[in-house]
């Protein structure tokens, strides 16, 4: 119960602090895109069972592989896919945090 209340407060809550902290002038609408991040998990989809809470997302589902990591990580880089990328980042920071605390 406390790793699933960690596990989603870190998806929902962390990205609508960072958006209040960072981005003031229009924190709602960043708010929105790093939330919108969240349909990465769509590919979760395509998994047989499509939820395994023993199963470590990183590195299994197609949009939380390594080569997809590196694409988030290069988004950074641009001013245009930043906070996309922060947003895509940041998930898969917290599915690693969970896969730790799986074990």
């Amino acid at each position: 119960m406390l790793q699933t209340s960690i596990h989603y407060g870190l998806h929902f809550l962390v990205p609508v602090a960072f958006a209040y902290i960072f981005y003031q002038s229009n924190w709602k609408q960043v708010s929105l895109i790093l939330l919108a991040t969240m349909l990465v998990d769509l590919d979760h989809l395509f998994a047989t069972p499509i939820f395994d809470p023993e199963r470590c997302s990183i590195g299994f589902h197609y949009l939380h592989s390594y080569w997809a990591i590196g694409v988030y990580i290069l988004l950074l880089f641009f001013k245009k896919t930043r906070i996309v990328a922060i947003g895509l980042v940041w998930h898969m920071i917290t599915d690693a945090i969970d896969c730790y605390w799986m074990g």
